[in-house]
């Protein structure tokens, strides 16, 4: 085991934890907020096993995973914007539970974690598949254009897991405020593909012609 790693991840994985935490419980105000444990569970549980799982059998995936710096100006803004949106939604949701705003149903929110579970099973499956899956937009040595299985199918099928996992979280917490705030997901994310697109055609042999076979980009018969 690469005990570098180990320690990265590690410290990566507890701060996402602290930062999630606390953008949720401390605007609802109470830790006692059965929502607010739910996606907690079902965030970070199969996140923790699948960093162990790529540590094991996959550190240089791993190692590319926890790399989140961003040579393209344009996706440093996509980043930011991201981050802007998952900050409002989570404390909308805190604040949702705390003032008693009007919330979904209770079997939403179970409803919502069916979703998010299956949109995770989704996004190790892409991971399986694409072993070039870093956080940045870039052109690694020796890679080469995947097009089979899902990538067969549409274009970025990570983008299309996370766009569910996304979309599902706000469910999860019972927040309609916070579903109109994750809606502006795949505006933000289509800004992220179409220059990741660009980047690819300009430096990935290959490429160009995979965009040619490959129609869509995230939905089939969508876009």
């Amino acid at each position: 085991m690469d005990k570098g790693l180990f320690g990265q991840a590690l410290a990566k994985f507890a701060s996402g934890l602290a930062v999630v935490g606390l953008l949720l419980f401390l605007p609802a105000g109470t830790m006692l907020w059965w929502r607010g444990w739910l996606l907690m569970a079902i965030l970070f549980v199969p996140m923790f096993v699948a960093g162990l799982v790529m540590l094991a059998n996959a550190p240089d995936l791993l190692r590319k995973r926890l790399d989140a710096r961003e040579d393209e100006a344009e996706q440093r803004t996509v980043v930011a914007l991201s981050a802007i949106m998952f900050v409002t939604s989570f404390v909308l949701a805190g604040l949702t539970f705390r003032f008693g705003w009007p919330a979904l149903p209770a079997w939403a929110s179970w409803v919502g974690a069916v979703a998010f579970l299956l949109a995770y099973a989704l996004y190790a499956e892409v991971m399986r598949e694409n072993a070039y899956l870093s956080r940045t937009i870039e052109v690694q040595e020796d890679q080469h254009v995947v097009d089979t299985g899902l990538y067969g199918i549409v274009r970025h099928p990570m983008y299309s897991a996370t766009l569910l996992l996304f979309l599902s979280m706000p469910v999860v917490l019972g927040s309609p405020a916070s579903v109109l705030v994750m809606l502006a997901y795949p505006l933000i994310i289509s800004k992220r593909i179409r220059n990741e697109e660009q980047v690819l055609a300009d430096g990935l042999k290959g490429y160009r012609e995979y965009l040619q076979r490959v129609r869509w980009r995230l939905v089939p018969h969508v876009w």
